[in-house]
């Protein structure tokens, strides 16, 4: 028997406190699912009614428009219905669990089972306890060409339930650090255009600048990278970065270089998304390479961090050769060209980069520790470990 503290009761999911009861999904919200038009019409698209597909659910808190829009005519032709703002749009296939509250009119295909709160519960309480929901509802999915959780199986979930009072201070300190993350994050995407501002602006070639290769700024060392498969990787868990074309993919125990370079992908790089996604980047200390990453090493009278951010979204897509998996191949890469002015300027370039770098890093930083602390919150609040009113 679990010891359970005074003002607690057991339940047949969870302890929580005397004032809680326990309820299924169906008792404080409506489940509906959606539908798909019928393929033998043509001309249901291009509407004005929002339609949403599982796809665009689960990247932000509130649903403002969907991609595609859908006809009366397309929407009398599907089970589908139309859904009024606040409802909660749940994905029930493929990536089931995610979700997301509709701020405007719209209705779903099939991979939905969405909930319509009644009075008995804050909508958006009901929002954040179904964000700790997902194992149950892949525990209660079945299917054997997809996984798909039935609309029974979503209303007889059984969920812990305070009294209003609560659910809307638990909602509303759940709601603060959410909008606290979201403002974080629009700061980062902020100082990010700035600094690729910046940059072009300080990286453009001016007068007295030299056109030089990589193989003119860099020792391309790789042959010090090694490959290692997912066994060998198993037996050699640590904490030493192994790396792969685009970042770190593992760590391990063991290493074979031990100072600052700059990797640039060989092959799997983000190469035709180079203004928006990085396809080098710096390690520092000891790491693994393996053979999807070229290694460069500054030349003594470059700065390394100035042929970093002359490389990092450069446009190389005339020097990468197609076929089924792009690939940078060592040859091209001695050919890339930019564009140098003498060791003082890179210095000077390369300082103010790294002061917006470092500042982005900062709140990057703040951003995490705003996200774990939501998790902490959900899990104490949501639980009733923690009291609000």
């Amino acid at each position: 028997m679990e010891l359970v503290a005074e003002k607690y009761k057991n339940t047949e999911i969870m302890i929580i406190p005397d004032e809680w009861v326990v309820v299924e999904i169906s008792d404080v919200a409506l489940v509906l699912g959606g539908g798909t038009p019928s393929t033998r019409i043509n001309d249901f698209w291009d509407g004005d009614i929002n339609w949403f597909t599982p796809t665009e659910v689960g990247y932000d808190k509130y649903l403002f428009s969907s991609r595609r829009k859908i006809t009366d005519l397309g929407l009398r032709n599907s089970s589908a219905k139309v859904l009024c703002p606040g409802t909660i749009l749940l994905t029930s296939r493929a990536g089931i669990g995610d979700l997301g509250i509709l701020k405007c009119e719209a209705a779903t295909n099939q991979g939905f089972q969405s909930l319509i709160a009644n009075s008995k519960i804050n909508n958006e309480f009901l929002y954040y306890l179904m964000l700790t929901k997902k194992n149950v509802l892949l525990q209660n999915a079945s299917g054997s060409t997809f996984l798909e959780i039935s609309p029974s199986k979503v209303k007889s979930i059984k969920i812990p339930l305070p009294p209003l009072p609560e659910q809307t201070a638990i909602a509303t300190a759940l709601s603060d650090i959410d909008a606290l993350i979201t403002q974080t994050e629009k700061l980062i995407e902020k100082k990010k255009a700035i600094k690729q501002g910046v940059m072009q602006e300080l990286l453009r070639p001016k007068e007295g600048w030299e056109k030089m290769t990589i193989n003119d700024c860099c020792d391309i060392l790789n042959n010090l990278r090694k490959p290692l498969n997912d066994a060998e990787r198993q037996r050699m868990k640590g904490d030493i970065p192994y790396c792969g074309a685009n970042g770190v993919v593992d760590y391990i125990n063991e290493y074979l270089t031990d100072f600052e370079m700059i990797l640039m992908a060989e092959d799997g790089g983000y190469f035709d998304e180079f203004k928006t996604r990085s396809i080098a980047y710096r390690m520092s200390g000891k790491c693994w390479v393996n053979n999807h990453a070229h290694i460069l090493k500054a030349k003594s009278q470059f700065n390394q961090d100035f042929i970093y951010y002359s490389v990092v979204h450069k446009n190389i897509l005339d020097y990468i050769n197609g076929g089924t998996r792009a690939k940078l191949n060592k040859s091209e890469l001695k050919n890339i060209e930019i564009h140098c002015p003498n060791k003082d300027v890179q210095d000077s370039i390369s300082i103010v980069l790294n002061e917006m770098d470092e500042l982005i890093s900062s709140i990057d930083f703040k951003l995490l520790k705003l996200k774990h602390q939501k998790q902490g919150m959900m899990q104490t609040l949501l639980t009733g470990k923690i009291r609000l009113v």
